[in-house]
């Protein structure tokens, strides 16, 4: 009997290490480089665009304050500015210098760039050129606690103060629970609910007036124009105070406040609570709003027109602080004109930024473009 033997079962193959990605998971890395060598670069040119219009705004801010306190009806070399400003004492030039030309200067630097960044930020929150303390009632809130405390009651300038910073805050928690607290509340219902209080306000302040007499209804009237003359130094120390400690928060909060720009769930994933941001973006532009209408009366047009400036000079980015420097220089600038213009003639800054105001509103909706006037 023969016996046949099983034939050896074949040893299945080892498997090999595979010595190479497959072709799909290669492509992305090669697809990918030239992409983000174009984000790179579109980077690097917003980093030079925004650093050249800082730059160029800076510089235009230095001359005209320049302008503003070197000439006019009383030329001041600069010789005789750095020693006035040393302690020298010049017969009438130090005078002018240190009572009329520099305070107004200075204060019209704070006041310009503390309304400038106000209005971007609210604009940049309602994703809405039309939001402005000056259009949603705050500006008029703090004029008519100031007007109130100060014909009615006869408050001390500290007071009155304390008073602007109350109605400017009593009008922004309206606008909140008006128009809604819950996150992504509509832009333009907070832009009609500003619009109806800023009526009333207005109806407040002339209900005051007629209540004053000819000398308080008189120097009501100018401050409410918005004027820096008369300005003290106690007055301008305490404004650059707050607006030392307050416009670097107000900068912060405005790095947030783009990405709540891009809508509220996006924000809330991105770890950035839309809610919490806008409060202290709201809270930050009260204090700057109140404590420049208390010292210079409400300016008006300045806090609406900075922002879309500076964003058609950025083509169409978000700055604060191009915002505020474009504010700085609108006011130092129509102080200018108001002092100078005419001759014997010192309008108040409001006067002169009412009248430039109105006329580039009309060329700003006549040039936007139509996805801009639908936002």
């Amino acid at each position: 009997m023969t016996t046949t033997s099983m034939p050896p079962t074949p040893k299945p193959p080892t498997p090999r290490p595979p010595t190479s990605l497959p072709p799909t998971s290669r492509r992305p890395d090669v697809e990918l480089a030239p992409a983000l060598r174009a984000i790179s670069e579109t980077r690097g040119r917003v980093r030079r665009r925004a650093t050249l219009v800082v730059g160029g705004l800076l510089v235009l801010l230095l001359a005209a304050f320049t302008a503003r306190v070197l000439l006019g009806d009383f030329t001041i070399t600069v010789p005789d500015f750095f020693r006035i400003v040393g302690g020298a004492d010049i017969p009438a030039a130090t005078y002018i210098l240190m009572e009329q030309k520099l305070p107004r200067a200075v204060v019209g630097v704070l006041a310009g760039v503390a309304l400038g960044a106000t209005g971007a930020t609210f604009q940049s929150m309602a994703r809405n050129p039309l939001a402005s303390p000056d259009v949603l009632g705050i500006t008029l809130g703090c004029s008519a606690a100031a007007v109130t405390a100060s014909v009615l009651f006869g408050a001390s300038a500290g007071v009155v103060s304390l008073a602007a910073l109350g109605g400017g805050a009593a009008v922004a928690v309206c606008l909140v629970v008006l128009s809604g607290s819950h996150a992504g509340a509509a832009p333009g219902r907070m832009i009609l609910v500003g619009i109806a209080l800023a009526a009333m306000l207005v109806s407040v302040i002339h209900w005051v007036m007629v209540r004053a007499d000819i000398y308080q209804a008189h120097e009501a009237m100018v401050w409410l124009t918005g004027s820096l003359n008369g300005v003290t130094w106690t007055e301008i120390r305490v404004l650059a105070l707050i607006v030392a400690v307050t416009l670097p928060l107000l900068l912060y909060a405005g790095a947030h406040l783009q990405v709540v720009e891009l809508g509220d769930d996006l924000a809330s994933g991105l770890g950035r609570p839309p809610q919490a941001t806008r409060s202290r973006a709201i809270a930050l532009v009260v204090v700057l709003t109140a404590a420049t209408t208390a010292v210079c009366g409400p300016i008006v047009f300045v806090a609406f027109l900075s922002g879309p400036i500076a964003r058609r000079l950025l083509r169409g980015r978000h700055s604060l602080l191009a915002a505020g420097l474009v504010g700085a220089v609108i006011v130092v600038l129509a102080d200018y004109l108001a002092a100078y213009a005419l001759p014997s003639s010192n309008f108040p800054v409001g006067v002169v930024t009412g009248l430039a105001g109105a006329p580039f509103l009309l060329w700003l909706l006549a040039t936007s473009r139509p996805s801009t006037q639908s936002a």
